[in-house]
């Protein structure tokens, strides 16, 4: 049972400082596949099945959209420099001269590969891929280099389905049949065939170049192809064999230079295991061996395709040192600059940044400045994320388990000068204590016709290795084997949205978003999806009635049976009748828990003032940092002092207040969760950072803790309460002169600090009256703005994951939180501004999971019944006959009355491009396995009004606004309502 070994133990992480999580802009952490860190967390539907002990399953869309291009996309490069080293030339990466430093080559490669014309490049390149997370919360296949296990073993591994299971012959002779009939013409029928075709095996019975690269003993059918090293040549026209040139035959490599003999793979492609400094580096590191590959790659980031980090060499010229002194060695280019990406960058989603004209910038600088000129007002230093070796490849800096002062030392070692190695490494998936690599060959080749670069179709497939991250043995690996999911309803979606020629098919969009819709009903546990829930989902639906939206489909489908088979199936998993919403006895309206509340006019003007006297009143440094510590900023400042903390003391006083009119007394509690803020580099220059380190723990979230029945669950309502720095005072782009300085925040985010605090009352009356079934937390985060980057939402995630929280209350006394199962965070970040070019909408973005998917569809059915209200209640009072509201730029000043706003409530997954839970909190707790939901409005990167002067009381819209704060608040209660099944 290999993937139950690798859930051994859970929960893996209990107790203090056993799960640290650092600023996902100074260090990119790890994917947490299989089951999350979360103590609570439900099993992920994939990658395992109870039914399948050692496969790890690879859905259809990983490999359409990920894997099949990301093998071409790698293929290219590969045979390019294998096509270059043939003609004697050198490649990217490859210098041709260098060769002898290699234990794969030979000198008589050298002198005679320039002269063999049969030469088709074959590959069975073991890559090592696995899943990495980027800074757009996208986790995406990426390519780490060639395998680490040597370059034989995962292609003999790739015939097994389990531990010790003898190779499959069918499976082997169907792919050599496929394989020399596709790049040699050859027509192979069944073993006796190969064998007639001259097809030997010559196995690597000697040592190795690194002992756990053996492989294991050959089956017994294979012995019928072996070729031994004392039997000639005649009648051998395929060899394969993974053997370094040097210890072939002289017959058999008479033979090849003839252009009698075709070696599989071909030498070339055996390249990147035999650098024998890389060899020596394995003993200090143990995956050193991937990086040669990797050095021959370009950096790749786009939306499909594998992800590709940056490697190369860093080149530092001392002073005193002359231009030129040294050259890189023989494997990888001198790479000085780096184009930086973040997530706060504005740019789309899906947009490949790399290929975008923005800046590069200096890799030293990147790597270690801490200037705040060179940080600008989004990044960090990322040495964390790079691993770094001096010319000789002796270790200088493993980013991702580096403290402090190993960072500094290898800085200071850096800045003196020379030659180093690099790549940038985020960490690999990982299954609880384990990492875990694909080792799956490039089976690739250049074509006969055209020389065109061919991988070939269902090529073997390899398998997985997983390793203690805390103590890696690449000899004692658990192995697993993947499996490749393959649904009929599926294959109508992936053909039409994978085929170049069909970009511009008319239900290509279509098939792409039933794609989704399925994998969403399998998240579900295949159970059939509400109609509401799954015109939401269906985002091409949108301008059609559901109904009419399938019957469209069904028609353009009309003649394609994969189609129709597609769009039936899609009828089978939506309910047939939609729910009709709960009414409440004796009205019209649907019931609901709290809009009695909140659909009145005393809850806008409250709103309002709530939001103008936190945005614009006496608080204006309002950002963690503060103050900064520079003369430009220092002019421009009215007071030196950060503003937060009293910000923070006038909330919990105001919760206290509240708590004291319902009559609560010491049942709801009030206090904060304190904190010290570490970095991993030292930022002195920001006043809040260096006060968070001489007193220890000034940074702090706030919480107040509302009863319900069951106090082992909660329900939390969070926002973050710092804001951001205004980019028109600091970017000259926009008018700035490098002044950092807070925005008001009207929108980013008090138009949620607001929504919590009018809910606070609402939740309490609920508390009273017992219709809470579990308690509800209302927690503001501090610090999710750059440059603290998600810091409240971090410590409280791994205070969770720990199962170590505890509150301070006004007395300062410590009370335990720690043994409550928190089932949901619904976050609210910017809810206020309504997006000219999508009115009236916002969005409902789940993190990964069932959990999450759950609490997104009690927020579904709370904007449902929100909508499915007001016409009812326009229609009589004082809004009835009423104009939409119009904005006031006046804080003082409360736009009119005006009638309650419908709002389109599109729930975006994970998977949705128009999703940005990346970009606020919510990322945080959906990494670590928390089920989160943000609501954000219609989220426009470019507009006026977000971190910049402009996001005062001008920007918000209020009849909009409360709209959104009401249904964030009736999903709260709704979550907070429901009883333990």
């Amino acid at each position: 049972m290999s993937w139950q070994r690798l859930l051994a133990g859970f929960p893996w992480f209990r107790g203090e400082g056993r799960f640290p999580i650092d600023a996902y802009s100074e260090f990119l952490p790890a994917p947490y596949l299989g089951r999350k860190p979360y103590p609570f967390a439900e099993p992920e539907p994939y990658p395992f099945t109870a039914a399948d002990p050692d496969g790890w399953h690879i859905t259809e869309a990983e490999e359409a959209f990920a894997l099949q291009p990301g093998l071409l996309q790698l293929a290219r490069p590969i045979l390019r420099a294998l096509t270059a080293l043939a003609r004697g030339e050198s490649a990217r990466g490859l210098k041709h001269e260098g060769l002898h430093h290699n234990l794969y080559w030979s000198a008589e490669l050298t002198k005679n590969l320039p002269g063999v014309r049969h030469e088709r490049f074959v590959t069975l390149m073991p890559l090592a891929l696995s899943r990495t997370l980027d800074d757009k919360g996208h986790v995406r296949w990426t390519c780490f280099g060639n395998s680490e296990q040597g370059p034989s073993r995962a292609f003999w591994k790739s015939f097994q389905t389990g531990p010790g299971a003898e190779p499959n012959e069918g499976k082997v002779v169907d792919f050599f049949r496929r394989l020399l009939g596709d790049v040699y013409g050859e027509d192979v029928a069944g073993v006796a065939g190969l064998e007639a075709c001259g097809f030997r095996i010559m196995p690597h019975t000697g040592s190795t170049l690194l002992p756990f690269w053996r492989d294991d003993p050959l089956p017994k059918w294979a012995h019928r192809f072996l070729l031994g090293d004392d039997d000639g040549a005649k009648g051998v026209r395929y060899l394969l064999t993974f053997r370094p040139f040097d210890a072939l035959s002289a017959t058999v490599r008479r033979a090849y230079f003839a252009g009698r003999l075709h070696l599989l793979p071909c030498p070339g492609s055996l390249l990147p295991w035999g650098f024998e400094r890389f060899l020596h580096w394995q003993a200090e590191h143990p995956f050193a061996v991937q990086v040669p590959l990797q050095f021959m790659l370009t950096r790749h980031n786009g939306a499909t395709g594998l992800r590709v980090p940056q490697s190369g060499w860093l080149k530092v010229n001392h002073a005193q040192q002359a231009n030129g002194a040294e050259a890189a060695p023989h494997v990888g280019d001198v790479l000085n600059t780096y184009k930086r990406t973040h997530r706060n960058a504005r740019v789309l989603r899906d947009e490949d940044e790399l290929a975008l004209k923005t800046q590069n910038e200096s890799l030293l600088h990147v790597l270690f400045s801490t200037m705040p000129d060179r940080m600008g007002l989004y990044s960090k230093p990322m040495a964390r994320n790079v691993q770094l070796t001096r010319r000789d490849l002796t270790p200088l800096l493993d980013g991702p388990t580096a403290t402090l002062p190993e960072l500094h030392a290898a800085c200071t070692a850096v800045m003196e000068g020379g030659l180093f190695a690099y790549r940038f490494q985020f960490p690999p998936m990982r299954v609880g204590r384990h990492e875990v690599y694909w080792h799956r060959p490039l089976v690739a080749y250049r074509s006969a016709k055209g020389d065109q670069t061919v991988v070939l179709p269902d090529a073997p497939l390899g398998y997985l290795t997983a390793y203690r991250a805390d103590k890696v043995q690449l000899d004692k690996p658990i192995e697993l084997w993947p499996r490749l999911l393959h649904r009929p309803e599926y294959e109508a979606a992936i053909e039409v949205s994978t085929q170049s020629q069909d970009k511009e098919h008319p239900l290509r969009g279509a098939y792409i978003n039933v794609l989704k819709l399925l994998e969403t009903w399998h998240l579900r546990g295949e159970t059939p999806l509400p109609r509401r829930l799954a015109h939401q989902l269906l985002t091409h639906a949108k301008t059609h009635d559901l109904d009419q939206w399938l019957a469209l489909l069904r028609a353009k489908t009309d003649g394609d049976k994969e189609g129709a088979r597609l769009v039936e199936r899609l009828t089978e998993i939506i309910e047939p009748e939609e729910r009709p919403l709960p009414q409440k006895r004796g009205s019209k309206v649907p019931a609901s828990l709290t809009f009695a509340h909140t659909a009145k006019r005393s809850f806008e003007v409250a709103y309002w003032k709530t939001i103008a006297l936190l945005a614009e009143g006496a608080y204006s440094n309002k950002n963690n940092a503060d103050c900064i510590r520079d003369p430009v900023t220092s002019l421009e400042l009215d007071h030196h002092d950060r503003d937060l903390d009293p910000l923070g003391d006038y909330i919990l006083a105001y919760y206290r207040k509240e708590v004291a009119k319902a009559g609560l007394g010491k049942k709801v509690l009030v206090g904060d969760l304190p904190f010290k803020w570490d970095t991993a580099f030292d930022y002195p220059w920001m006043d809040g950072w260096l006060k968070s380190q001489r007193q220890g723990d000034p940074e702090r979230d706030l919480i107040v803790v509302i009863p319900g029945r069951d106090r082992s669950r909660a329900v939390v309502m969070s926002d973050h309460y710092d804001t951001a720095y205004m980019v028109d005072h600091y970017d000259p782009q926009y008018g700035g002169e490098g002044a950092r300085l807070a925005a008001c925040g009207a929108d980013d985010n008090y138009s949620a600090t607001a929504a919590m605090m009018l809910g606070a009352p609402i939740f309490m009356e609920l508390s009273k009256a017992g219709q809470l079934e579990c308690d509800v937390w209302l927690i503001h985060l501090t610090g999710e703005e750059f440059p603290a980057d998600c810091l409240g939402a971090r410590h409280l995630a791994q205070w969770l994951v720990q199962n170590t929280l505890k509150m301070r209350l006004q007395d300062g006394k410590m009370h335990d939180l720690s043994g409550v199962q928190v089932q949901g965070v619904y976050v609210s970040d910017m809810i206020a501004h309504n997006n000219n070019h999508g009115r009236d909408i916002f969005q409902i973005a789940p993190g990964t999971g069932r959990a999450s998917l759950w609490l997104a569809e009690q927020a579904h059915e709370a904007t449902a019944t929100w909508n499915a209200s007001v016409p009812l209640w326009n229609q009589r009072g004082e809004r009835h006959g009423k104009k939409r509201c119009e904005r006031s730029a006046d804080p003082d000043v409360v736009p009119h009355v005006a009638p309650h706003l419908a709002v389109s409530g599109e729930v975006r997954p994970p998977y949705d491009p128009r999703s940005t839970l990346y970009n606020t909190d919510g990322q945080i707790f959906s990494d670590a396995g928390i089920p989160v939901v943000l609501f954000m409005e219609n989220y426009d990167i470019n507009r006026e009004g977000y971190h910049d002067t402009h996001d005062t009381m001008e920007n918000i819209d209020l009849d909009y606004g409360s709209a959104v704060a009401a249904i964030a608040i009736e999903s709260v209660a709704r979550a907070a309502s429901v009883a333990r099944e």
